[in-house]
């Protein structure tokens, strides 16, 4: 690649683990108490992009010549409603079962940026779950925390295993970061 730095602005290890698995260098480096609020009204869809593209131009000033900025932001849907990270097992639960036996969408945002240009884009993967048993959420709620995830489940932990019937889309995506056209899009930088 061209650049000299990549920077990832995210604390995500999947993300770290998938941008690594592209073979690149990278560091990491996250700005504290970046603004993550959308406008009212803004579509679900849209809201993951709206929120990379902040988190890159906090970051604007500070990039070299020769950096690559890489942000994201991902949301599960469904509904048409975001579900964001669960505070506690209880809200994990309430999501997990509101997913069971449907159809959501998993949005990542992404922007790329350098001191001269910027790509922004946004990835939806379709997932499909079985209907879950209330002791299939407990247990993976019990084993695998996913308080740090968006829709409460992780797809490449065991709520995905036994539970992802149909996935139309990206799986590196609904782990949260859509590497393939992450790579795509750096050549075009």
């Amino acid at each position: 690649m061209k650049f000299k730095r990549i920077v990832l602005a995210s604390h995500s290890p999947r993300r770290k683990e998938l941008l690594a698995g592209l073979g690149l260098d990278f560091c990491v480096n996250v700005k504290p108490d970046i603004d993550e609020s959308y406008p009212a009204g803004l579509e679900s869809r849209e809201v993951p992009l709206h929120i990379a593209k902040k988190k890159a131009d906090a970051y604007h000033d500070d990039l070299d010549e020769d950096e690559l900025l890489i942000t994201a932001d991902t949301v599960v849907i469904v509904d048409d409603c975001i579900l964001g990270k669960p505070h506690d097992a209880a809200e994990a639960f309430g999501m997990l079962r509101r997913l069971s036996g449907r159809t959501h969408l998993v949005t990542t945002g992404v922007c790329l940026m350098t001191k001269k240009a910027r790509r922004s884009f946004g990835v939806t993967t379709r997932v499909t779950f079985k209907e879950l048993s209330d002791e299939e959420i407990d247990r993976y709620i019990r084993d695998c925390q996913p308080f740090d995830k968006a829709g409460a489940y992780g797809i490449q932990e065991w709520i995905g295993y036994i539970g992802v019937t149909n996935l139309e889309g990206s799986f590196y995506n609904v782990m949260g970061l859509p590497v393939q056209r992450i790579y795509e899009e750096m050549k075009l930088l």
